[in-house]
């Protein structure tokens, strides 16, 4: 992979100052050190405790979701020559990144990642790079603008919409309540990209345990960290209008595992998962 500077660098400005609000925990990094990265603080790692103590097989399942993320890139680039992927909500950047597994594949391919957390920003132009062959970028934006997102003149110096796109929404719509239309922001980002092109999304489940689950939105949620817990139904939901593909509406763990994957038990896992084409 080349160690070169984001390709779309140049059209953006620099970076400016925020306050990471370290004394306040923050979703990103409480994923960060649960999957056991460094970019995290001690209110992170307090509400990280938290979240465990109620439901032990937390850091399971996002680990395990983060499987299913790479999986997921490495099969619309081998198999449906995917080579354009919108990764919204992609938190604190953690090799391998979606770059690094669709350009392992098909170094041409092009990725747009979109985030809005602070620390996100601070981090992801320092540590995303590109093959010279390939394209990448990072937009400040927030998922419940969709808008801003579909409508960026800097995505689309990256991303090709009159070209199938891959949209990512990896553990991120369970930190849009109902009342923001998660389903709505789903099909306004889809309604803008060509037929062809797919939907990968995961929902935060309580149907394996919940109780323990439910003990792990109660610990975000009154940390300030919004987060709702959806049923398979409810996830199913987002894929209405669009075609899923083998195996469907699933726990990530099921969706296409790899061969020498150790066994997991359902109910340590918390997450379902969908593939879908927009027909």
């Amino acid at each position: 992979m080349a160690n070169e500077p984001w390709a779309a660098q140049e059209s953006q400005e620099a970076a400016p100052l925020v306050d990471l609000r370290t004394d306040v925990p923050h979703s990103a990094r409480v994923y960060d050190y649960l999957i056991g990265g460094k970019t995290n603080f001690e209110a992170d790692r307090v509400a990280a405790h938290a979240s465990v103590a109620a439901w032990p097989s937390l850091p399971i399942s996002m680990r395990v979701t983060r499987d299913f993320m790479e999986r997921s890139v490495r099969h619309l680039a081998e198999r449906y020559g995917v080579r354009q992927f919108l990764d919204v909500g992609t938190g604190i950047p953690k090799s391998p990144n979606v770059h690094e597994i669709a350009q392992s594949v098909a170094p041409e391919a092009r990725i747009a990642y979109v985030d809005n957390d602070p620390i996100v920003l601070t981090y992801a132009r320092a540590l995303m790079s590109s093959t010279p062959e390939g394209r990448t970028c990072y937009l400040d934006a927030d998922i419940r603008n969709p808008e801003s997102i579909t409508e960026s003149p800097l995505l689309r110096e990256v991303i090709d919409f009159s070209e199938p796109v891959a949209l990512s929404l990896i553990a991120i719509v369970h930190f849009v309540l109902d009342e923001d239309d998660p389903q709505g922001i789903v099909n306004h980002l889809m309604s803008a990209l060509a037929p062809g092109s797919f939907l990968t999304l995961t929902v935060f489940t309580g149907d394996t345990d919940p109780v323990g689950v439910g003990g792990v939105s109660r610990e975000y949620n009154k940390r300030g960290i919004p987060l709702q817990v959806r049923d398979k139904a409810e996830t199913e939901a987002f894929f209405k209008g669009y075609e899923l593909i083998d195996p469907g509406v699933t726990l990530v763990h099921h969706w296409h595992p790899d061969a020498d994957a150790p066994p997991i038990r359902d109910e340590d896992i918390a997450m379902y998962a969908g593939v879908a084409v927009k027909r």
